[in-house]
């Protein structure tokens, strides 16, 4: 074997957090670094410094092994590496890579660690390390969880430090001076003498050299990217509309598919007729699949018209048919059997339950859709030997590993290219349509097929959010809230989700009650407690997951109490907050709302504060009431994530997460009849209209020592602050979500 393939085959190790854990797995699984995975393939001049960068004669390309959903992932991940690589920011390629267990998520592991132990400190961080010792073994990459950021923040840095020490080194040896002479800036390395050598010029000599590592990280003073106002990376593109995404692709020779699915998700097929389609024009076959039935045609609009035609006998929905069944079996589970977890129970609660006026509540929240704007796609080659799979993923290892158990491969036979996603809100957590790709592939070997969801095809067979309820029960003394006991129940769905993978969830679903039992507030008779309802429709991580539906029935429920005590919703959190960087957080919006009591003359405003993803995120909203209906007149946000990359994605994300907040709280939900979802495309799941949008002021909190993700967490106080303001407006209490049902919005 050269020395080439003998190098890059290292892996590279980022301090000691893969170490942690040993005890659990076998200090040797553990420690044991994963292979480079781009050692394999390297071409003549490549160097492959870390399992992230890749150098050859046409520049420095950054393997991004976090998807980009529209969310800039590509960019922060870019502007984290040019930070220590030393390289501008627009000259970095990005390549999502080959899934790699390299690649694994150590971010997810902070979240499940604090359900686990629900205390800081040692105990906190030593689970994390066991769960992100199991994760590692795994190999588990995946992007989600708001994960990007607090994932990178340190590796890519390490990773663009040690490749720029290498090439640093490198140049040195090559120009036979000393290696700390020479400096680098914009993609050069800076020999004594001003002479300047290309990184890309260097790429043969360090594909043989030591990777140079544990490299010290600059100080944040000498910063050139993070913390500054960025232009992201793609932004020209999508300006222009030349971003290519998943549905644009197009591989040599493929065919086009569309699929029928029976419209009661996961009900057999008891039979069809496929005859009027197969005389159609331009159809090549129509096939079965697991669910339903498949066209191949030459073009999309062709196979979609032929699907259409095809006449087939559906079976029924494995699930309850209406939703009245399903808010039941809600209900029902509010049982002691039922019970999954109970992490908050400070004080004496049946105790204080048990004298004087008990406030009673019960809230809902639906099912809703992700509804991303890219129909789900997928195109999948399958030969003799092995397949190759192009498709916009957050679970390319899954996806690996799914093709090859449908084809009857080896994952390794297995390539996935993961592609530019327009959207997804956790819609792309799932596979379905890579493993019915796959299984038409089958049918054509050889050609590569490219199986394109019409929008009802993709929103009736979305596995959507989950349906859940909420109970209060609470007491107020002398113009203070002194007991709370929230119960909450929902099905898993960790449950649901990994079991399409195969992979169980032993334990209680943290889901269940995120965003609601770790809230920062000191009544002294608090309790929290999930119950796991039974499996109803299929349900997935949507934004936010557990804590959507949590934020609003906690802070809900909160302002009934405070409401009830005749106190002010902003000083009675402000009083019950226990937590100096929660505080901090209140006090932000608080300041910057000018909160100061009722508005009075029609209008409101409502505060919700909601720990979620590591990140404490308050919320105000304020509304208007008019002869036509309510209004959003403006939100303020504070959230603490420890470090802001760019402020500029900072505030689009924060902004966008509120229009999403906002806007599934006014107007949408999936409901089931016989046991089919019944929107099936965006005029009956509306969101929030661009006439309706507020104004949005944005605040980044940096003073906790934990840098952390916030695509997520501006979600779940959005529908319960809008709640709040519009009681103050108008006096009307609503626990139910889509709003829409109860008031008009204008």
């Amino acid at each position: 074997m050269s020395r080439l393939g003998t190098i890059t085959r290292r892996a590279f190790l980022v301090g000691s957090a893969a170490v942690a854990g040993g005890v659990a797995f076998g200090v040797y699984t553990v420690r044991k670094p994963h292979a480079n995975p781009l050692a394999e393939g390297l071409g003549e001049g490549q160097a492959a410094l870390t399992p992230y960068v890749r150098i050859d004669g046409d520049g420095v390309t950054l393997i991004t092994p976090r998807a980009d959903l529209g969310q800039g992932a590509y960019h922060v991940q870019a502007a984290l590496l040019a930070e220590e690589l030393d390289v501008e920011l627009e000259a970095i390629r990005v390549d999502p890579g080959p899934p790699s267990g390299a690649y694994w998520n150590t971010a997810m592991a902070e979240e499940a660690a604090e359900f686990m132990v629900p205390a800081q400190g040692r105990m906190q961080a030593g689970a994390a390390n066991v769960v992100g010792a199991a994760m590692k073994v795994m190999g588990l990459q995946i992007t989600g969880g708001s994960t990007t950021v607090p994932d990178g923040f340190d590796k890519l840095r390490a990773a663009g430090a040690s490749a720029r020490e290498t090439l640093k080194a490198a140049a040195a040896a090559k120009a036979g001076v000393p290696v700390g002479e020479v400096t680098t800036e914009a993609g050069q390395v800076v020999l004594p003498d001003g002479a300047k050598v290309a990184y890309s010029d260097l790429a043969a000599d360090v594909a043989g050299m030591e990777v140079v590592q544990d490299v010290p990280l600059r100080d944040p003073s000498e910063w050139r990217y993070i913390g500054k106002p960025m232009r992201r990376i793609d932004i020209v593109a999508k300006s222009t509309g030349t971003q290519a995404y998943g549905i644009d692709a197009e591989i040599e020779g493929m065919v086009h598919a569309a699929i029928r699915l029976n419209p009661a998700q996961g009900g057999p097929v008891n039979r069809f007729d496929a005859s009027e389609a197969e005389a159609m024009r331009g159809v090549k076959a129509v096939v079965p699949v697991t669910g339903g039935v498949a066209v191949v045609a030459d073009n999309t609009w062709r196979a979609f018209r032929a699907a259409e035609a095809v006449k087939i006998e559906w079976g029924e929905a494995p699930f309850p048919g209406s939703m009245d069944e399903h808010w039941a079996a809600l209900g029902a589970a509010f049982a002691e059997e039922a019970q999954d977890s109970r992490n908050r129970d400070d004080g004496d609660v049946e105790g204080a339950l048990g004298g004087g006026d008990v406030i009673e509540a019960e809230y809902r929240a639906p099912y809703l859709a992700h509804a991303p704007l890219e129909p789900i796609n997928a195109i999948v080659r399958v030969d003799d030997d092995g397949a190759e799979v192009w498709t916009g993923t957050q679970i390319p290892r899954f996806v690996q590993q799914n093709v090859a158990r449908v084809a009857g491969l080896e994952p390794d036979r297995v390539v996935v290219h993961v592609l530019m996603m327009g959207g997804s809100f956790g819609h792309r957590l799932e596979d379905e349509v890579v493993k019915q790709a796959t299984e038409i592939a089958l049918t054509v070997k050889g050609t590569p097929v490219k199986l394109t969801y019409s929008r009802e095809e993709d929103m009736m067979h979305d596995f959507p959010r989950q349906i859940a309820m909420g109970r209060l029960r609470g007491r107020v003394a002398e113009g203070r809230v002194e007991t709370l006991d929230l119960s909450i129940a929902m099905p898993s769905v960790m449950g649901s989700q990994m079991g399409r993978q195969g992979q169980p969830v032993p334990g209680p679903d943290s889901q269940i009650v995120a965003g609601a039992w770790n809230a920062p507030f000191a009544i002294p008779n608090h309790r929290v407690t999930g119950y796991r309802a039974p499996e109803l429709a299929p349900v997935s991580s949507w934004r936010s997951v557990g804590a959507s539906t949590n934020g609003f029935f906690y802070n809900a429920a909160l302002d009934e109490l405070i409401h009830a005590a005749g106190a002010d919703p902003m000083e009675e959190r402000l009083r019950l907050c226990d937590d100096p960087l929660s505080r901090q957080v209140l006090e932000a919006v608080a300041e910057m709302s000018s909160w100061d009591g009722p508005l009075g003359d029609g209008r409101g405003r409502g505060v919700a504060f909601v720990q979620s993803f590591g990140v404490r995120c308050a919320e105000v909203v304020e509304v208007s009431r008019g002869e036509r209906g309510l209004r959003i007149d403006k939100v303020w946000v504070a959230a603490e994530v420890g470090r802001v990359v760019d402020p500029v994605n900072f505030e689009n994300h924060v902004q966008g997460a509120v229009i999403w907040g906002l806007g599934h709280a006014m107007n949408c939900e999936t409901t089931y009849a016989d046991g089919r979802a019944e929107q099936d495309n965006y005029h009956a799941f509306e969101g929030m209209r661009i006439w309706q949008a507020p104004e949005i002021m944005v605040r980044g909190l940096e003073n906790g020592a934990r840098v952390t993700g916030v695509g997520e967490p501006p979600v779940p106080p959005a529908a319960p602050a809008l709640a709040g303001a519009i009681f103050a407006a108008t006096g009307q209490r609503l626990r139910e979500m889509p709003f829409s049902k109860f008031v008009e919005f204008v």
